[in-house]
């Protein structure tokens, strides 16, 4: 049987950041990926947004791998030349009672490091985004985009280049442990390794079964539409959170085109396929920041899950970095629930998992 020093299951853009960085500290790593192409399921159904940290509660893994995670990202593609843009965001209190909520983000910001956030007043808001309406905003200059299938493209060239291996079509479907590592099983293949790092995303909670503490998955489904014609906005713009994500929001891509999403839908099991029958609800949910909304313009996109390890009702989990600390599982390293912002923060869980496997 074949033995490497280190597997990492999943070819997102987490995966891939993990196994890049391993590789580059001299680890022999190959990366096992079910589907026939890098990221292409999470990590190419998202809002591609580079995330301040405004959101997350104090010392969290996600307030902490998304500042840091923020500026590594930052640095990664100005000395690469990958597409990205520092256009700021505006989070937008769209009537009274939600203004002293949207304040509050700016305190919530601060206790995670992020102290660039400001508010402005509706006067101010009509002049920076005049299609906009709302009592007040706040405005968090360092949120941008990027292009995250270059940055994956990049993460891929140089695991390959410093001796990485990446296996398309080898979904991985047990793994045994055995002494000090484990054996993963295909269906076609066994490969052994010191470490096995899962970084599967959706699926990532079927492959902790047996683990102590391993989490049920949930799956959220969020629906992208795209908005032809002129484009109203020139920087991002969120509503209040809402249970399960961030609200139906505007984001733009690099070439000034804008989305409205995501919605927040629970499955029972993984499925891609556009639901256009809630196309007013969705529409509702704009005008109450956007009122100049033409629905006729609103076209469907794309859909997107996000690997949940919380249910309807529930708080929302944390990042889980579930390791032999955590299940007594030697050689094991299971990353949970990795869901927004988790292309924000994926060089810096690269950067804790390398730690954890020194």
């Amino acid at each position: 049987m074949d033995k490497v020093d280190c597997i990492v299951i999943g070819a997102g853009v987490v995966g891939l950041a993990v196994a890049s960085t391993l590789a580059k500290l001299g680890r022999e790593v190959i990366v096992l990926e079910q589907h026939e192409l890098i990221g292409s399921e999470t990590s190419s159904r998202n809002s591609e947004v580079i995330h301040a940290g405004i959101y997350y509660p104090a010392n969290s893994l996600k307030a902490r791998f998304c500042v840091r995670g923020k500026q590594l990202l930052y640095d990664y593609c100005a000395s690469r030349s990958i597409d990205h843009k520092r256009c700021g965001k505006i989070i937008v209190a769209a009537e009274e009672s939600q203004r002293s909520t949207v304040e509050q983000y700016i305190q919530k910001a601060a206790a995670n490091g992020v102290n660039d956030l400001y508010w402005i007043d509706e006067t101010e808001l009509a002049a920076l985004e005049p299609e906009v309406r709302g009592v007040g905003a706040v405005v968090s200059p360092s949120t941008g985009i990027v292009n995250s299938h270059s940055f994956m493209l990049s993460l891929q060239g140089e695991l390959e280049a410093n001796g990485g291996v990446l296996a398309l079509a080898c979904a991985v479907r047990s793994i045994e442990s055995q002494g000090a590592g484990s054996v993963v099983h295909g269906d076609e293949f066994s490969i052994a390794a010191d470490w096995v790092i899962n970084c599967a995303g959706l699926t990532a909670p079927e492959l902790s079964v047996g683990l102590a503490g391993a989490p049920k998955a949930h799956f959220a489904k969020g629906h992208y539409y795209s908005y032809t014609g002129r484009q109203p906005f020139s920087r991002l713009v969120y509503p209040v959170a809402e249970a399960g994500g961030l609200g139906v929001h505007v984001t733009l891509d690099l070439a000034g085109q804008i989305k409205f999403g995501p919605d927040v839908r629970w499955l029972s099991e993984i499925d891609y396929s556009f639901d256009d029958s809630h196309k007013e609800d969705f529409a509702a949910a704009i005008r109450a920041y956007f009122p100049g909304l033409d629905a006729a313009r609103l076209q469907p996109s794309y859909t997107g899950i996000r690997p949940k390890i919380s249910g309807p009702n529930e708080a929302a989990a944390d990042f889980m970095l579930h390791g032999p600390e955590q299940h007594g599982v030697p050689g094991r390293l299971n990353l949970l629930g990795i869901e927004s912002p988790g292309l924000t923060a994926s060089l810096a869980i690269a950067e804790v998992v390398a730690e954890q496997l020194s």
